[in-house]
């Protein structure tokens, strides 16, 4: 986790006060917990996602721990 937090988050940032860095702390680990694919849990997340259907609307991007990462989900038709 530890590595995993420091390559993907705090490598490709700047800090500047403490903060700042609790915050994205916080941001980055819940979407570390609820949206990032785990390839040893078969590509879904420590907590469990549902399922969207394929033909439900439009998928969408959601930018999260400010841009660095994002999430897609389906726009509700």
């Amino acid at each position: 986790m530890i590595g995993t937090l420091r390559r993907e988050c705090l490598d490709n940032i700047i800090v500047f006060n403490e903060q700042q860095l609790e915050r994205v702390l916080r941001e980055y680990l819940d979407y570390y917990h609820r949206h990032r694919p785990h390839r040893a849990l078969d590509r879904d997340a420590p907590i469990p996602r549902a399922v969207e259907a394929v033909g439900e609307g439009e998928v969408i991007e959601m930018p999260v721990v400010g841009g660095l990462h994002h999430r897609y989900t389906r726009r509700a038709a």
